[in-house]
């Protein structure tokens, strides 16, 4: 799994177009102010252990959130950091499953819609940790 992860003022999306891998969605648009951003893309070898990259991505994402004290975060499904992407399934499974983790722990999370053209715009902080790419998996 990569993450490019995005400390933000601002981040706001639209679900423009469905692609023939579309989750079913009611909520086509959404934003967040003073967050994170998790530009999330599953790879084929996570298929292998689906519970231990949620595991690993969580741990990773809280480092991260602690590093710059944030408490909101938008995880961002974004299939273009990778070559080789898990099935849309797998994928989905694994979004689903860290989104109610991060839930779980306390913070406030929301997920852009899975296999949607979106368009989006994004305000960066732009400090020294406003930007950092994740690599999540116990290969990397």
């Amino acid at each position: 799994m990569k993450i490019l992860s995005i400390h933000a003022d601002r981040i706001s999306y639209r679900a423009r177009m469905k692609t023939r891998i579309s989750e079913p969605t009611d909520k086509r648009e959404d934003s967040m102010e003073q967050c994170m951003v998790f530009f999330s893309c599953i790879e084929k070898q996570d298929e292998s252990n689906p519970e231990g990259v949620v595991e690993d991505a969580k741990e990773s994402i809280i480092r991260r959130l602690d590093q710059v004290k944030a408490k909101d975060l938008m995880i961002f499904p974004y299939a273009h950091l990778a070559l080789s992407l898990s099935s849309p399934e797998a994928a989905l499974q694994i979004l689903r499953e860290l989104e109610s983790a991060l839930a779980a722990e306390g913070y406030g999370v929301k997920r852009a819609p899975f296999g949607w053209y979106k368009e989006f715009e994004l305000k960066a902080k732009g400090h020294p940790m406003a930007e950092q790419l994740l690599s999540i998996g116990s290969d990397r």
